[in-house]
C-alpha cells in the first residue's frame, strides 16, 4: 500500500488543485510502479508559512521581502 505526504505552504491552494495532485500521483504510481490505485494513499498536509523556514527565516518573512 503505497502513501505519499506532499507537504505545501498553506496560500491559495484551491481545493481542485489539490484533487488533480492526488489523481496525478496516484496515476503516477499506477504507471511507474505498477500499484493498485484503490490502495494507494496520497496525504496533502499545509503548513503555515510561518512554520516553514527556508535558508534561516520563514517563508513568510522571504515572501514579504520578495514583494517589498
Amino acid at each position: 500500500m503505497p502513501y505519499v505526504n506532499i507537504r505545501i505552504t498553506r496560500d491559495g491552494v484551491t481545493a481542485e488543485q489539490k484533487a488533480q495532485l492526488i489523481k496525478g500521483v496516484t496515476q503516477l504510481l499506477v504507471d511507474v510502479l505498477g500499484k493498485n490505485p484503490q490502495t494507494t494513499m496520497v496525504v496533502i498536509d499545509e503548513v503555515e508559512t510561518d512554520n516553514w523556514g527556508l535558508a534561516g527565516e520563514s517563508v513568510t518573512v522571504l515572501r514579504a521581502r520578495q514583494r517589498g
